[in-house]
C-alpha cells in the first residue's frame, strides 16, 4: 500500500503501529532525492545538525562502530560501505549503504549512491528510508568545514581544493561560508570537469573560481589544501614541502595522495574517528598508520573532542594542522533525521505499509 506524496504526516511511530492496538499496521517514509531537494535544507542547517552529532560524540552521547566493506565481484569497478551508528541525542538509530564506483561519471550517475535506514531504537521499527547520495557528499562537506572552523587560522584566505565530484561542491561552498575567500582555486583530473566546476562555483559564490591544471598550481600558497580525489591507486598529489607554518590540510580521498612524512610535519593531527583509521584498507593515512607514522603517540585527538570542549584546536597561528576524516555513521544518521522530519511536518515522500 502507497501513499503519494502530499501525504499527511504521520503520528511518531510505536511498536505496536500507527493504530496504537497490539498487531496493528506499521508504517514508514521513503524521502526520494527529488524529495530531499525539494525541501530545501540549507547549508547551515546541515552544518548545525552535523555539529551537533560530533559534539555528541566528543561528550559520548552516541555508538558509532567502524564501517565494514561489500567488495563484490566485479572487476575492480567498485564496492560498498556500510556505516552503522545511534545519536544519543536524537535517540535515533541508522544504518547506510553507500556504493562507492569511481566509473559511474560515464554512465551519468553519481559514484555515490547511497540508503540510509533510521530505526527507534526501543523497539526495532523502522521509521523511514532516505535518499542519502545528498546527505553523503553534504555531511562530507559539512565535516570538513567543520574541522576546519576549529583547525584553520581564522584569517585563512586562500583555498585549493583537488577534486571536482561528489563532496567536493558540499566542501568549497561550506568552507567559503565560514572564511569568505579571497581566492579559491580547484584542480581535478579532466579539464572540462574542473572548468565546469569552476564555473558553477563561481556563480553560486559571487566570485571568481580559478581552475588551474595541477596540483601544485591549486596548493601551493593556499592556507587550507583539501584533497578529495577519486584515485584508484595511490599517487602523490600533495607534497609535503607546499605545506608551509600556518597551513591547514585536509586529506581524506579514499586511496593516498600523500607523502608519508607528512604527519611528521604537523604540529597537530586530528581524526574523525580514531576506531575507523585504524581498520579497513581504505583512506589517505591508512600507510601512516600502518607503518606507524601515526598512532596514539602522535595524535592529537578527534574532531569530537575539540568541538566539545575536551581537547584544544588551533592554539597558535603558525601551526601546521592536519585533519583526516573517513566519515562518520553518527553524521549521516543526524542529517538523515532531519531530513526525515522535515519531509513529515511538509507531507512529502511515500509512505509505505511495513507491516
Amino acid at each position: 500500500m502507497l501513499g503519494p506524496p502530499g501525504t499527511p504526516p504521520l503520528p511518531p511511530q510505536t511498536a505496536v503501529g500507527r493504530e496504537g492496538v497490539p498487531g496493528g499496521p506499521l508504517w514508514l517514509r521513503f524521502v526520494s532525492g527529488p524529495d530531499v531537494d525539494a525541501l530545501g535544507v540549507s547549508r547551515a542547517e546541515v552544518l548545525a545538525a552535523v555539529e551537533g552529532a560530533v559534539r555528541a560524540q566528543g561528550e559520548g552521547n552516541v555508538v558509532l562502530e567502524p564501517r565494514v566493506h561489500l567488495v563484490p565481484p566485479n572487476g575492480g569497478a567498485g564496492h560498498f560501505n556500510v556505516l552503522r551508528g545511534h545519536l544519543g541525542i536524537e535517540n535515533v538509530s541508522g544504518v547506510k549503504v553507500v556504493g562507492d564506483f569511481v566509473g559511474n561519471w560515464r554512465l551519468g550517475l553519481p559514484s555515490e549512491l547511497a540508503l540510509v535506514l533510521l530505526l527507534d531504537p526501543g523497539t526495532g521499527v523502522p521509521l523511514g528510508i532516505v535518499d542519502g547520495t545528498l546527505i553523503t557528499a553534504a555531511r562530507t562537506g559539512a565535516v570538513t568545514a567543520l574541522g576546519a572552523r576549529h583547525l584553520a587560522r581564522e584569517d585563512a584566505r586562500v583555498l585549493g581544493h583537488l577534486g571536482a565530484r561528489g563532496s567536493a561542491w558540499w566542501n568549497v561552498t561550506m568552507l567559503d561560508d565560514l572564511f569568505g575567500f579571497e581566492e579559491i582555486r580547484v584542480t581535478s583530473r579532466r579539464a572540462a570537469s574542473r572548468e565546469e566546476f569552476a564555473a558553477r562555483l563561481g556563480e553560486e559564490l559571487g566570485k571568481p573560481v580559478r581552475a588551474v591544471g595541477t596540483p601544485e598550481e591549486a596548493l601551493v600558497g593556499a592556507d587550507i589544501m583539501v584533497e578529495a580525489t577519486r584515485l584508484s591507486e595511490p599517487q602523490v598529489l600533495v607534497r609535503t614541502g607546499w605545506v608551509t607554518p600556518g597551513t591547514m590540510v585536509i586529506p581524506y580521498g579514499t586511496i593516498s595522495a600523500v607523502e608519508l612524512d607528512l604527519v611528521d610535519v604537523m604540529d597537530k593531527v586530528v581524526v574523525d574517528d580514531w576506531g575507523q583509521a585504524t581498520v579497513g584498507p581504505l583512506g589517505a593515512l591508512r600507510r601512516h598508520v600502518d607503518s606507524g607514522r601515526l598512532g596514539r603517540h602522535n595524535l592529537h585527538g578527534e574532531l569530537g573532542e575539540i568541538v566539545a570542549g575536551r581537547v584544544p584546536g588551533r592554539e597558535r597561528p603558525e601551526e601546521r594542522t592536519l585533519f583526516w576524516h573517513r566519515g562518520l555513521a553518527t553524521t549521516d544518521v543526524a542529517v538523515a533525521h532531519l531530513l526525515l522530519r522535515r519531509a513529515e511536518a511538509a507531507g512529502r515522500g511515500t509512505v509505505v505499509r511495513y507491516r
